[in-house]
């Protein structure tokens, strides 16, 4: 059933990603981050106010959050941070990069998360694991030729870093999630970490934006895809956190699985975007996926 659930998840994010490209082409980065987080946050008032009034009616619909202790709101505040900080990394780039680009850089993520699953959880790889990340990084070598093509140079292009910076601390934020749902309710999880999210980000948005001259901002403008960011995240990390709650769930399959998610953006982004290089991309792509494949199978 995890493996559903993971499925579910990398689908949903899919669209999450393509919805993000459309929301800050030309837009001010912080302020669609700001209001995609708070999207998030209105959705799991309802529950967290009704699991204190009426506790039983959503414990029967599975939405029921359980009150949590200080301790934990401090784990949960990490994660923010985490997941911000890859964030924000990731929506800049995102601004400036083709998603034919961004997406399988992305989709790098598992190598990353499994090295640090070895390291920290002593998840033992086998031949297959092996050459899946061999497979992994000569495609991704090969995508950066494919960028060459488009005048982005990988090793000097500020936001190609960006992504990569934003793939690792996601990858870290996975591992982290490894840890934190074995401890704390999921949905508890969930609901404070939408929350914190905006609490965080309404200093950051004050820093960077406001402080500027006015002249030197970045106009902001309003999109539906804001909003269903907000939506299609939360829908995306319901289905994944209840993946990773089954007993005997693997960060690093879930994590693999959920890379699938690049399909869909890949695919949506060139027909929505009109990108170049699709086809060498595409291959590419696959090439990435296939050595994700070869990672979750040898799991």
């Amino acid at each position: 059933m995890w493996v559903l659930l993971a499925l579910l998840s990398a689908f949903l994010l899919g669209i999450y990603d393509v919805l993000k490209k459309i929301s800050v082409n030309n837009n001010a980065v912080m302020m669609v981050l700001l209001f995609s987080t708070l999207t998030g946050a209105l959705l799991f008032v309802p529950p967290v106010v009704g699991s204190v009034f009426f506790p039983d009616f959503f414990q029967s619909i599975n939405l029921y959050v359980p009150t949590i202790s200080v301790h934990e709101h401090l784990l949960i505040l990490v994660k923010t941070l985490l997941v911000l900080s890859s964030w924000i990394l990731a929506f800049t780039a995102m601004k400036h990069l083709p998603i034919t680009i961004v997406t399988p850089i992305r989709a790098t993520g598992p190598i990353w998360t499994l090295i640090g699953a070895i390291l920290i959880f002593n998840e033992q790889l086998n031949l297959m694991q092996w050459l899946g990340i061999l497979t992994t990084l000569i495609f991704f070598y090969l995508l950066s030729t494919a960028g060459k093509l488009e005048g982005i140079n990988f090793r000097k292009n500020a936001w190609v870093f960006f992504i990569i910076g934003g793939t690792l601390l996601g990858a870290a934020s996975g591992l982290y999630d490894k840890f934190i749902i074995r401890k704390i309710d999921r949905l508890a999880v969930q609901a404070w970490f939408s929350f914190y999210q905006v609490i965080v980000m309404l200093p950051i948005v004050a820093l960077f934006r406001w402080t500027k001259p006015p002249r030197k901002r970045t106009p902001f403008s309003w999109r539906w895809s804001i909003p269903a960011i907000g939506l299609f995240l939360v829908l995306a990390d319901f289905a994944y956190f209840y993946a990773l709650s089954y007993e005997g769930s693997m960060i690093a399959v879930i994590s693999a699985l959920r890379r699938g998610g690049v399909l869909v953006a890949f695919a949506m982004g060139a027909l929505l975007f009109h990108e170049r290089n699709i086809r060498q991309k595409g291959i590419y792509l696959a090439g990435i996926l296939a050595g994700i494949l070869l990672i979750s199978f040898g799991s």
